[in-house]
């Protein structure tokens, strides 16, 4: 295999100092979108560069971007396909490099154009998938999106015959996972690799959201790492990415630290390569350069604090049927057809995947999660998924209005609470990288 490509390899390079750090920053003028990324790169941390593309390059809206461009409106991230190669070219010219690798995300259903315009500006790492990108995304059909998710991984795939291996990471395991039980995450993004290697790439991430319980996030992500030795074929270089809470996020300073510095020690001590840093800002508006750069180099602070507590050969997390549970989902899609693509859309259309809580019109509705007295995701209803009673803990009523309300708040709820009933010198506003919510439990 090749690893010339910015991300093939990135696991062996970065196993024994830790995770890489990565913010979702993108900025719609090429001179601050530059700036954003130098200062990333110089950052007191080891991270990795972002483009985070705009929503009107999301919908292929490219009339908008550009008259916004021309109004000097700001958009919500980076339009690259207006801009066009030479202009990002150079935007990352004498940034980006082996030591400092860039990765476009974008959020798009219908990839094809972006594909072709990051290969074009010199770009070989990107994210989604043809559900993770769709369902909570988008109105586009799930098997229109699919296709095109086909086409632009096999022109993506054709780096190689100029001898760089392209990265592409499924985003499967964050899709409204602040509500969806870590089984069916885990199922989406193990089987959006197996979609991207069917398409022609080797170079692969495989992603899981922060969740509401931290032993139950450490079961899962080791049921990922499991489950992606057994099903992705040998030749598939892959790592593993951890997210940081992508619902509802605290509004305190000190209480959206305690989320982030948890991130952190989940990456750690699951053994993810590279870590999604959300700021304390991300509660009521896009963050600044400096919010960004503040956000990496604490997480990166907290991770160093949580790899000198973690032994080197941590025991196994209590095993509750996560693994398996994803597992089934997994074999029931791949019994459906022998080409992935095709067997996602029917495993929607039977409801045998079934995001909770998702309106797409593709996605049957009638699973429900909730969060139990512990803290942890559970199954209010699986609907037609084959998984019911494998991980226990299924009650089968209907989640009400007040209760779905109070769950999406939960995170937010809780650690903006530790945050403020501190008892120690360490204020809301000042926690330090090493600071945990049971530290404050106990404050």
């Amino acid at each position: 295999m090749s690893t010339s490509g910015s991300f093939a390899g990135l696991a062996a390079r970065r196993r024994s100092t830790g995770p890489l750090v990565q913010p979702r920053m993108g900025f719609s003028g090429p001179r601050r979108m530059r700036a954003g990324l130098k200062a990333v790169r110089r950052a007191r941390a080891a991270t990795v560069g972002t483009l985070t593309l705009d929503s009107y390059t999301r919908v292929k809206d490219y009339a908008s971007a550009e008259r916004a461009l021309a109004d000097g409106f700001p958009l919500n991230g980076y339009p690259l396909v207006t801009h066009g190669p030479d202009t990002t070219r150079a935007v990352l010219d004498g940034i980006q490099g082996p030591d400092f690798p860039v990765q476009v995300r974008h959020g798009s259903a219908l990839p094809d154009d972006i594909i072709a315009a990051l290969v074009a500006a010199g770009l070989d790492a990107t994210e989604g998938g043809p559900v993770s990108y769709c369902l909570p995304y988008s109105r586009v059909p799930l098997r229109e999106a699919t296709a095109s998710w086909a086409r632009s991984c096999e022109r993506f795939a054709e780096l190689r015959d100029r001898g760089v291996e392209p990265h592409l990471e499924s985003f499967g395991g964050c899709m409204m996972g602040q509500m969806c039980p870590p089984g069916l995450l885990i199922a989406i993004t193990v089987l959006e690799g197996l979609f991207f290697h069917r398409h022609g790439l080797r170079s692969i991430s495989l992603s899981y959201a922060q969740q509401t319980d931290v032993r139950q996030d450490e079961e899962a992500v080791a049921a990922l790492r499991s489950l992606a030795t057994a099903f992705l074929p040998d030749d598939t270089d892959w790592h593993i990415v951890v997210y940081t809470y992508m619902g509802k996020y605290p509004r305190t300073h000190g209480g959206a630290l305690l989320v982030l510095r948890a991130a952190a020690g989940l990456a750690v001590r699951t053994g993810a390569t590279r870590l999604i840093v959300k700021t304390p800002a991300e509660s009521y508006r896009i963050p600044t350069i400096e919010e960004n750069v503040e956000a990496l180099e604490f997480a990166g602070a907290a991770a160093a604090t949580e790899a000198t507590r973690t032994p080197p050969d941590p025991a196994p997390p209590q095993d509750t049927g996560i693994a398996a549970e994803a597992r089934q989902l997994i074999e029931a899609v791949l019994d459906l057809h022998p080409d992935v693509g095709q067997a996602l859309v029917r495993a929607f259309a039977k409801g045998y995947l079934d995001v909770p809580y998702c309106l797409h019109a593709d996605n049957r509705g009638r699973s429900r999660g909730y969060i139990d007295e512990a803290g942890r995701l559970r199954w209010a209803s699986v609907g037609s998924m084959p998984i019911r009673g494998i991980t226990g803990g299924t009650r089968e009523h209907d989640v009400g209005s007040s209760e779905l309300l109070s769950a999406l708040s939960y995170v937010e709820r809780t650690h903006d609470l530790l945050a403020l009933r501190s008892q120690d010198t360490r204020t809301s506003d000042a926690l330090d990288a090493g600071t945990t919510a049971a530290d404050l439990r106990q404050a």
